[in-house]
């Protein structure tokens, strides 16, 4: 989960100010952790204490108000209401990495990502981003091959992975759905070479910078077994006190070889 977490922060600085390179410092003076970092922490809490998505969405939404969300976010958790409101957006993807992390069998997987998402993000494409990333961290901390990764989520999920970073980073524009953000930043992992690069690609794809790498890094820390120390420790450094506390009982809990 910190691999997600991560790559919310390196991309942070490139949400507004978006680039066509790879070569960028990892950490920018003005790095910070955005909604992706709140709302994925908010999962793992809702995950290890056994309460509500829901609840412990709205709790972290309100706690931290300044994060980033969207505007139809905004507005439901100023509503107070408990319906989700029908969204698309990559949200949903963004916040669910813990759920691959979690539990131990893809139907589970499934079913718990659909849950994280439907919250908020009940429009079919919403929950198929989620479900679509929480399985391919679980299938990638299971050890399975980039290319079965790849096979099995475009053959379920129906996204077109066949190309590379470098074929799609020209066109690549700005986009906060989950059918324009999932397949990129999976892309962006599956032509990786570490986790760093796996950033490193999402960043470079002149996006939604910080969703696109939060998504890619949570995959790659999977299938490189972990983030490096150095990057691990400045993301944690430029958390809360309360995040930072649920993101390491969370990572003792589920993945103790970090």
């Amino acid at each position: 989960m910190i691999g997600a977490i991560a790559g919310d922060i390196i991309g942070s600085v490139y949400e507004w100010k978006r680039i066509k390179t790879k070569e960028f410092p990892l950490f920018d003076g003005d790095c910070r952790f955005t909604d992706d970092s709140v709302l994925t922490i908010a999962v793992a809490d809702a995950i290890l204490t056994g309460q509500s998505y829901l609840q412990t969405i709205r709790a972290y939404g309100l706690r931290h108000p300044d994060a980033g969300y969207g505007g139809a976010f905004v507005r439901w958790l100023a509503s107070g209401s408990g319906e989700p409101y029908g969204s698309w957006g990559n949200g949903s993807a963004m916040r669910v990495s813990a759920v691959g992390h979690a539990f131990e069998n893809a139907e589970d997987v499934l079913r718990e990502a659909k849950r994280s998402a439907e919250v908020t993000h009940d429009h079919p494409e919403g929950i198929k981003g989620a479900q679509a990333t929480a399985l391919a961290v679980f299938r990638a901390r299971a050890g399975a091959p980039k290319e079965e990764i790849r096979s099995e989520i475009a053959a379920r999920f129906g996204y077109d992975l066949s190309s590379t970073v470098d074929a799609i980073r020209p066109a690549y524009r700005f986009d906060v759905s989950c059918q324009g953000t999932v397949p990129a930043a999976l892309i962006a992992f599956l032509d990786s070479t570490s986790y760093e690069d796996a950033v490193r690609n999402a960043v470079s794809l002149g996006g939604d910078s910080d969703t696109l790498a939060c998504i890619a890094g949570s995959i790659a820390e999977a299938h490189y077994g972990g983030v490096p120390a150095e990057i691990q420790e400045r993301a944690l450094l430029l958390l809360t006190t309360e995040l930072r506390d649920v993101v390491l009982r969370f990572r003792d809990m589920y993945i103790p070889a970090a």
